[in-house]
């Protein structure tokens, strides 16, 4: 594998633009602070501030502990509390001590008490952080996420993740989800970091050939998102309720744009472990990055990416979701500095000017999560700004190389490892 200088002038290569990111980085830091509840991290409204019914939630408080962590590796005062806060959360309240793993919410009783691969898949990636910013517990989180991955959710004969089930961990769900998998490829690879142990590329790999070298590249390169348990997808899945937030109808752009990302860090940290690599990594995330710009960039009348698509490629879910934009951005990047090619420059310069016209809230902070058809604030997906994740790492990855994963590499970058 090689990595390209672009021989054009590159925003990646300008000071002023790193300067730039590491800005909005902090703004979005700054915003997320508030999200702090005694038992995790919950979501803010739109002023940044938590709703009076606001309730701990373990997807948020996992991403906030992973983004809270790689804060804290740069030498970014006024974190390290926060990580902590995050790790004890998550072996707390948020943690099933009878059954082991992971609820939804810290009140189970009221949300529900099942266990969900996605949600494990990030309590991975938290951990994996909090250990590479060396916080007092994460090794004991990381070791029980290992241990609950291991024994319920990785299938060996899938090579793949199995999706949820109930709180004792009878009923497994008939269903099977490439979301769930594309979170579990970037926790893997964090996890191959920080354990030091090369299956989790190996991993990896195994769900990259399934859902996208399989099933992605059988449907001209958009992805499948649903199936059920024997791997045949299943096209009419939330047909009549297409604005899902996790399981939309469809196709959905800025998963093509995530996953294209995703092959190339896999590339590297394959390539950089010394282990045999396939080189159809590279050509899948091409093919992703183009069909999806293809089909979901500008399709409507108006700049931006769709949501959703049928499987005619006909916009179904037409707003503008600010994760979408920031998988693009960070994408493009990251294929840029893959094969220095000057598209990925044009598209790169084209996905921020639009966040910064549309999504960057100025005014109130953070990012506007969501945009109707028309590009104007809208919440009937994602009310308020929740999310600090998706943001923070658009900023972060232009920045990093593609290998190791982000807290390794910024532990690298910067010169030290946290005490």
């Amino acid at each position: 594998m090689n990595t390209f200088q672009p021989a054009f002038s590159s925003w990646l290569n300008a000071p002023a633009h790193q300067q730039w990111l590491a800005a909005e980085g902090l703004r979005l830091l700054s915003f997320a602070k508030a999200s702090k509840l005694p038992d995790g991290f919950g979501n803010l409204d739109d002023q940044g501030r938590l709703p009076p019914d606001a309730r701990a939630e373990t997807m948020n408080t996992a991403r906030m502990t992973h983004s809270f962590a790689m804060a804290h590796i740069q030498g970014l005062p006024g974190f390290a509390a926060l990580v902590d806060h995050g790790v004890q959360a998550l072996g707390g309240a948020l943690r099933d001590a009878e059954h082991g793993g992971w609820f939804a919410t810290a009140r189970p009783h009221e949300d529900g008490d099942g266990k969900a691969a996605y949600l494990h898949a990030f309590v991975a990636l938290a951990a994996s952080s909090a250990v590479i910013a060396r916080r007092p517990g994460a090794q004991a989180l990381l070791d029980e996420a290992v241990r609950i991955i291991d024994r319920y959710f990785w299938s060996e004969e899938e090579g793949a993740l199995r999706e949820s089930f109930a709180r004792d961990w009878s009923d497994e769900e008939a269903y099977r989800g490439a979301n769930s998998n594309m979170h579990a490829t970037e926790a893997f690879l964090a996890l191959a970091d920080a354990t030091d142990d090369p299956r989790w590329l190996v991993r990896a790999l195994r769900i990259v050939e399934r859902v996208i070298h399989g099933h992605a590249a059988a449907n001209d390169y958009l992805v499948v998102e649903h199936f059920d348990r024997h791997w045949q997808p299943l096209r009419e899945y939330n047909h009549d309720n297409p604005a899902d937030g996790f399981r939309p109808y469809g196709t959905t752009p800025g998963h093509g744009f995530e996953w294209a990302r995703l092959l190339l860090h896999l590339e590297a940290a394959r390539v950089q472990a010394g282990m045999l690599t396939p080189g159809w990594l590279v050509q899948d995330a091409q093919k992703l990055f183009e069909q999806n710009c293809r089909h979901g960039w500008d399709v409507d009348g108006a700049p931006g990416i769709v949501y959703t698509l049928d499987w005619d490629n006909r916009a179904v879910v037409r707003h503008r979701l600010h994760w979408v934009h920031a998988e693009a951005a960070a994408a493009a990047s990251a294929l840029l500095k893959r094969t220095g090619e000057a598209s990925y420059e044009a598209w790169y310069r084209q996905f921020w000017e639009f966040c910064e016209s549309y999504f960057i809230d100025r005014c109130n902070g953070s990012w506007r999560h969501e945009l109707d058809p028309q590009n104007r604030p809208s919440a009937d997906i994602w009310p308020g700004k929740p999310d600090l994740y998706h943001a923070w790492q658009a900023v972060l990855i232009p920045r990093l190389p593609l290998a190791p994963s982000m807290a390794s590499a910024l532990a690298q970058l910067s010169g030290t490892l946290a005490v």
